[in-house]
């Protein structure tokens, strides 16, 4: 078991139940949880630690942001949620939850010049670019889950649609992880068969397919207040690709440079995860089709972070 400690910031319901699924993995020597509410960090803890005889991983501990200096790798899950009662897209939490990222970083102080660093807050493509400027890492060890949640969505409406397992179902939802993702449906096969071969899957059941991933979240936000096993469990498999050196090609929110004719700006695509976080970028061909999407996504991004 590699003896690897992860820093989990924030214990709301998307970072205690990370935790809860890195333990079941067995993903880590130690995780610690961080939060600015110490009476919610401390309580998850005693309910994560009362399980620890049934797993491998040896301590949860709660601890304070100093403590993510020493960590392997940091997953940054606090800021604010979206609004069940108010429904608003992601990218209108890009203020405030930037100001909670800068103040995040500024608490912790030095980083491990390897650490690798996971954001999963939202909008999450708007604050990997952000991390990555204010950390000054290596954009590889800076990274955010992007599309891959999206492309999970994908993946299982699929699986539904043609009552198959979505482990036979393969391709990418890209772009922002919000109201202009997209799907690629260029990449898109199912049991080996091209998207676009399948007849019964019509230009009108594509969109429609798109359009039933977009609204997911907000679905299940106003359900149920909010969405966290699904994301937990992404970024375990995140996880679990950097720490087993896996190179598996998962749709991260990435800094994307020549790439499909957008530049400089963080958006969900296919790259290759390792124990350097980001190995490399996968290079998709994108149809003219989607190639316009992924700049309609760029622009949307830019926008939110004042970019021109």
């Amino acid at each position: 078991m590699p003896a690897t400690n992860i820093a989990i910031i924030g214990a709301g319901s998307v970072g205690a139940t990370t935790a809860y699924a890195a333990t079941l993995k067995n993903l880590a020597a130690q995780i610690t949880l961080i939060d600015i509410n110490d009476k919610k960090e401390k309580g998850e803890v005693m309910d994560l630690t009362d399980g620890l005889c049934f797993v491998e991983t040896g301590n949860i501990k709660a601890g304070t942001f100093t403590d993510a200096q020493t960590a392997d790798i940091i997953v940054i899950t606090a800021g604010i949620a979206q609004n069940k009662d108010k429904p608003q897209s992601r990218l209108g939490l890009v203020k405030t939850n930037t100001k909670i990222l800068k103040s995040i970083f500024k608490n912790i102080g030095k980083l491990k010049s390897s650490a690798i660093i996971i954001l999963v807050t939202n909008p999450v493509d708007a604050l990997t670019y952000a991390a990555q400027e204010i950390t000054k890492l290596p954009h590889n060890q800076v990274f955010g889950t992007g599309t891959a949640l999206d492309t999970a969505r994908l993946k299982s409406t699929l699986a539904k649609r043609f009552n198959i397992d979505s482990h036979n179902v393969h391709g990418y939802v890209m772009g922002e992880h919000g109201d202009s993702s997209f799907v690629a449906w260029s990449t898109v096969s199912i049991g080996g068969i091209p998207a676009n071969k399948i007849k019964s899957l019509t230009a009108a059941k594509m969109k429609h397919t798109e359009q039933q991933v977009q609204k997911e979240a907000y679905q299940i936000i106003a359900k149920k207040g909010a969405t966290y096993y699904g994301i937990a469990t992404t970024i375990t498999n995140i996880l679990e690709a950097i720490i087993y050196d896996q190179h598996l090609i998962l749709p991260v929110s990435a800094r994307l440079e020549r790439y499909n004719g957008v530049n400089n700006i963080c958006l969900g695509a296919p790259a290759v995860i390792g124990k350097n976080g980001i190995e490399r970028l996968w290079p998709v061909a994108l149809s003219a089709k989607e190639k316009r999407a992924l700049k309609k996504s760029a622009k949307v991004v830019n926008q939110a972070i004042g970019k021109k």
